[in-house]
């Protein structure tokens, strides 16, 4: 009797990389995304420097999630008490109008998004599907929307970051 195998969706998706080569592969994107930087009128001529964790404002971090099936830049609220955390959620979410300026689909809001480790976080963020870190060919697109979404959240973000309980 033969047996029946289903057929593999994502096998064109998967790669067999070595620790060694994941390291260089992330390496030369970071590395990429600085020189894209660079050459950005719009981030040229002061050395920009992402704020990302130092937000000043206590377990809010901004950052940058290039992966597989597409990228995101993300605003993330990481307080352990789920009080704080939502606390502080909805007093950015009462300035949704400021921190979706800019962004002609709006951001994604998420009070409960759960990370791969299991951790509980409040996320803001916008997302791009159909990019894969893995395939170089997609960088240039990878960082265009990374570079334009960050500047844009954290320019928003710094006209509220006063209004949040610290």
């Amino acid at each position: 009797m033969w047996k029946r195998f289903p057929t593999c969706t994502f096998a064109q998706k998967e790669s067999v990389y070595s620790i060694e080569e994941k390291k260089q592969l992330h390496t030369n994107f970071w590395g990429g995304f600085n020189l894209y930087c660079s050459r950005m009128s719009f981030l040229r001529g002061r050395k920009k420097k992402w704020m990302l964790h130092q937000t000043k404002v206590n377990n809010v971090h901004l950052k940058f999630d290039p992966g597989r099936d597409g990228v995101q830049v993300i605003l993330e609220i990481l307080h352990r008490s789920e009080d704080q955390r939502l606390a502080v959620y909805e007093q950015i979410e009462s300035c949704k109008s400021i921190m979706e300026e800019g962004f002609t689909q709006g951001l994604i809001w998420d009070f409960a998004f759960v990370r791969d480790n299991g951790q509980e976080v409040c996320r803001i963020y916008t997302f791009k599907e159909g990019l894969d870190i893995y395939r170089q060919s997609q960088w240039e697109e990878m960082y265009q929307f990374m570079a334009e979404n960050m500047y844009r959240l954290e320019q928003n973000f710094l006209e509220i970051r006063d209004l949040i309980i610290r």
